[in-house]
């Protein structure tokens, strides 16, 4: 067979059936509201995740960076989130350089914390402390291998935040393979939250877009934000056609990809050299421990399969609709060709 990518559920692309969809969608003016595709995703989005509106916007990394301007007053505010989220290690300081933040990373098992951990990082407030302004979540987490927060976990949370008057934002990258994996309501893991967001370029494949959902008041003034970042994206439908439909079809299948990551990894841990406990993959991120990440991932290329190295000792490989359960067979092959030898 060909590449079996497994670098990130970011390398999916649309289907023919997308395409189609996308190719046929009807268009507008988004920026004048004219756009039915958008609007219809907009409203889609904002019910899914429980709030009054929602807008389109090309990344989740924007997302974000708009969330925490919205959420942040520049001149020494504080967001709580972990050391290992989006925010700190893949958006080149954007938060600080938008929103003016302050970050407090928190080292904590699993990607996530606790209510008593954001209890612990509120700074006591007087002049010559920052103030704790918001606390950031990220669903399912990322570089910590996909892990679904508990939805108790989020409540204790929530309840910190709220009692000490903070704002809420969810990172929903892969919020849908959350759902998917733990048969809880997308609106349920964001209640009480201020702000959330919804990815369509990773599981859902989609081959552009997100929705920042919020109240009214607060995705209205996103839009300031969004024409400060590059303003409206025109006759956006042609891209919004391509998440609706994944809306539609997508979904559901992530099961899939969750079933092929628990097939990899109980491969990997029966490999030398490769460190995993399989029962830690709950979805569809999994990552492994090796002495030669860079060195694993330069033999896999060479029998056409991609993983990235993320650390001294760390590879990640990412399922998706990309690669089925043949592909799968196909990197156990290689991997045992490469780890055996």
């Amino acid at each position: 067979m060909g590449l079996v990518n497994l670098y990130s559920d970011t390398q999916t692309r649309p289907t023919s059936a997308m395409r189609k969809a996308m190719a046929e969608a009807e268009v507008g003016d988004e920026q004048r509201f004219e756009d039915p595709q958008v609007t219809e995703l907009c409203s889609r989005v904002a019910s899914l995740l429980g709030f009054e509106a929602a807008v389109f916007l090309p990344s989740g990394t924007m997302c974000n960076e708009i969330a925490f301007r919205l959420h942040i007053r520049p001149g020494g505010d504080e967001a709580i989130l972990h050391r290992t989220s989006h925010p700190i290690i893949a958006e080149a300081g954007g938060p600080a350089a938008f929103a003016g933040a302050m970050m407090y990373p928190l080292d904590t098992p699993k990607g996530m914390f606790t209510g008593d951990d954001v209890r612990g990082a509120l700074r006591y407030p007087d002049r010559y402390n920052p103030r704790s302004r918001l606390v950031s979540v990220e669903q399912t987490t990322n570089m910590a291998g996909g892990r679904v927060w508990p939805l108790d976990q989020l409540r204790g949370v929530v309840d910190v935040a709220s009692e000490a008057g903070l704002r809420l934002h969810m990172d929903g990258a892969r919020l849908m393979n959350a759902v998917v994996a733990s048969g809880v309501a997308a609106s349920e893991m964001t209640r009480g939250f201020d702000t959330a967001w919804l990815d369509f370029t990773k599981g859902l494949s989609a081959p552009l877009g997100a929705c920042l959902a919020g109240s009214a008041e607060l995705i209205d003034e996103a839009w300031r934000y969004k024409q400060m970042l590059g303003g409206a994206l025109r006759q956006a439908g042609i891209v919004a056609a391509g998440a609706l439909y994944a809306l539609d079809h997508h979904v559901d299948r992530l099961a899939e990809d969750h079933a092929n990551a628990q097939t990899l990894a109980r491969g990997l841990a029966e490999l030398p050299g490769v460190s995993i406990d399989p029962d830690t993959v709950e979805t569809n991120i999994v990552i492994f421990e090796h002495d030669e990440p860079e060195g694993l991932c330069a033999a896999l290329r060479e029998h056409d399969v991609v993983m990235g190295a993320v650390g001294p000792r760390r590879v990640r490989a990412v399922t998706h609709l990309d690669v089925d359960g043949d592909g799968i067979r196909t990197a156990l092959r290689a991997l045992e060709r490469v780890c055996v030898r």
